[in-house]
């Protein structure tokens, strides 16, 4: 290992697959990186928090859509070089699915918010393809 990795700042984030009736929940990106492209609602973990406690924090803020945290399941840990051109980030992913889609509001850092056809959907920022492909398949 080179002294170089030791040195890495990882950051710690969480995700939502919210999906309802083949549709799955986006926000546009307010600010960079990726300012407007379509991503999936999420953010940064703060100090004391869990991811799981981050994600439904962050749907909540991004969307004005609030699930308890036992409604959360969790998809996976995404960790790949490069998956954000600001540094290191790792996220942990969790979907939820409703019986259908509540109307969400577009706050914090959400230009937009809306919900897509999964057979109809935008680019994704990030690696956001492949969370929804490993949430879905």
């Amino acid at each position: 290992m080179s002294p170089e990795s030791l040195d890495e700042t990882i950051r710690y984030t969480a995700d939502v697959v919210l999906l309802a009736a083949g549709h799955v929940l986006l926000i546009q990106r307010r600010w960079n990186p990726h300012a407007g492209s379509w991503a999936l609602p999420g953010g940064h973990v703060d100090a004391g928090e869990t991811s799981l406690q981050a994600a439904v924090r962050e749907l909540k803020e991004e969307t004005g859509i609030t699930l308890p945290v036992d409604a959360l399941g969790q998809v996976g840990a995404f960790d790949a070089p490069g998956r954000d051109p600001r540094g290191r980030y790792v996220t942990v992913a969790y979907t939820a699915t409703l019986p259908e889609p509540d109307a969400p509001t577009p706050l914090d850092d959400a230009a937009d918010a809306r919900w897509w056809p999964l057979t109809d959907l935008p680019p994704l920022a990030f690696d956001h393809a492949d969370i929804l492909t490993a949430t879905t398949r």
